[in-house]
């Protein structure tokens, strides 16, 4: 049995593993790193994702793991629809944060032969590598399961080993990946199915699952037609380039999906992104950054929920916001776009070791922002007798920043600012509230508490004396 050829192109050092036990099987790896990539995927020796391969009529099934919420389902593998930029978590699939990979199959619905599987990725960070086994399977022996969840040997079960992928490099990690896998002289061989064991590529925070944006499955005789970028959409467009700071910022607001929200977002969020943007990048700053100069705003039909950031994509769901246009729509569109001023992530591209920063301070920053900041007079992180119960300084969103302005306002006017930049180095501890304060986060979470307490006790009273004055 022969080993497999291996070759390597790309910007920067690529250290990877890949076996396989298939005589003559070839893998070739491309990257080029997050300075050179643009889309679409144009590489040297790995083809351009394409969308008529025979993996775009094929059946995607996710076996083991969960999907994340951020992201795309499994039908963005084979869409032929391709991200334009590095970090837009609704172009890719990938799996939930914080949960090793999962397993994926794909039935192309009848044994065909196969000359290449090939796979694409793009992420700014560690997202962007690569690493799964590639098992095969035709299925008709004797014993076959064509659904093996984790735990079961895919070789014991009918399933042939095509080969390991590991595309992690020995520094970095972002940019963009192409992986061919193929056979050097004729066809990797006939099958039906395919069975991807996906991994995480680093384990230090929860966002080490891989963005996949394509798998292309390629047969001997079908002419390759390239994929598209996913912004060529046939139809009316409507997507609004919001230009605040004088030009210095474009916000995108896209309504490709909901038209009905179009004069909305144009009437009544537009001028809030064009005021708000410019302003949240002054209100968290830190030594040497520089806040990303675009970010787009997209209103899904699909999503659940209220809204989502992943990068400089904000998404909105539909539905929500349909029903809130009057109430909280664009304060929900401040806090996200808060989320893109942040940028915590860089912090864990540059070291990998860097401590994370709480979430209820990610959040809580966010919620004082909009809150406190841009729709005070909504009160609508007030703490009153109906939700004092819950008031605890790390209880999250509208809690936590509530418990931020206090300390605002009761001891360190820059708290935010001071959380803020120590986030977005990495190097947030709870050191820093004594530093700043000169008490504990804990001790000073106690002191709101009774405050909050005090003046729930008293409006209580006044409630009842005026309750006593209507007898």
């Amino acid at each position: 049995m022969k080993p497999c050829t291996l070759s390597i192109v790309g910007v920067g050092t690529i250290l990877l593993l890949a076996t396989s036990l298939p005589a003559e099987i070839r893998i070739v790896v491309e990257r080029r790193g997050p300075e050179s990539a643009a889309a679409p995927f144009q590489f040297k020796n790995v083809p351009a994702p394409s969308q008529n391969d025979a993996a775009t009529k094929a059946r995607f099934t996710l076996l083991d793991g969960r999907s994340d919420s951020n992201g795309g389902d499994p039908g963005k593998l084979h869409d032929g629809r391709l991200p334009t930029e590095d970090d837009q978590p609704a172009e890719n699939f990938f799996f939930n944060a914080g949960t090793d990979g999962g397993r994926l199959q794909v039935d192309l619905g009848s044994a065909i032969d196969i000359k290449q599987v090939n796979t694409y990725s793009w992420h700014p960070g560690t997202r962007g590598p690569q690493v799964y086994t590639l098992y095969a399977g035709v299925g008709d022996a004797d014993g076959f399961d064509p659904q093996p969840k984790r735990g079961t040997d895919p070789q014991e079960c009918g399933w042939k080993r095509i080969a390991r992928i590991d595309t992690r490099p020995k520094e970095g990690g972002g940019g963009q990946y192409g992986v061919s896998i193929r056979d050097s002289v004729g066809t990797i061989g006939r099958y039906r199915y395919l069975l991807f064991e996906v991994s995480r590529t680093e384990g230090t925070d929860a966002f080490g699952n891989t963005f996949y944006s394509e798998i292309d499955v390629v047969d001997p005789t079908t002419p390759a037609v390239v994929a598209a970028p996913a912004t060529e959409t046939t139809g009316e467009v409507r997507r609004e380039v919001v230009e605040a700071e004088g030009g210095a910022y474009q916000i995108t607001i896209d309504t490709s999906e909901t038209p009905d929200l179009t004069e909305w977002a144009h009437q009544e969020l537009a001028p809030v992104v064009r005021e708000w943007y410019p302003r949240l990048v002054k209100l968290l700053p830190s030594e040497g950054y520089e806040a990303p100069k675009q970010a787009t705003v997209i209103f899904s039909v699909s999503m659940k929920g209220v809204a989502a950031t992943g990068g400089t994509r904000v998404r909105c769901a539909a539905g929500w916001f349909r029903q809130n246009l009057h109430g909280e729509a664009k304060g929900a569109v401040v806090h996200e776009l808060a989320h893109v001023v942040q940028n915590y992530g860089i912090a864990r591209r540059t070291n990998p070791n860097a401590p994370r920063t709480p979430g209820w301070i990610v959040e809580g920053i966010c919620d004082y922002i909009r809150w406190f900041l841009y729709e005070p007079q909504t009160r609508g992180a007030e703490i009153t007798s109906r939700n004092i119960a819950r008031a605890k300084y790390d209880g999250n969103y509208r809690i936590s920043g509530n418990f931020l302005n206090w300390v605002t306002e009761t001891y360190c006017k820059d708290i935010v600012q001071r959380l803020n930049a120590a986030a977005r180095q990495g190097k947030y501890s709870e050191e820093l509230w004594k530093t700043a304060t000169g008490h504990t986060v804990q001790g000073l979470g106690d002191e709101w508490k009774a405050s909050l307490e005090k003046k729930v006790a008293a409006e209580r009273a006044e409630a009842a004396k005026a309750g006593e004055a209507q007898k």
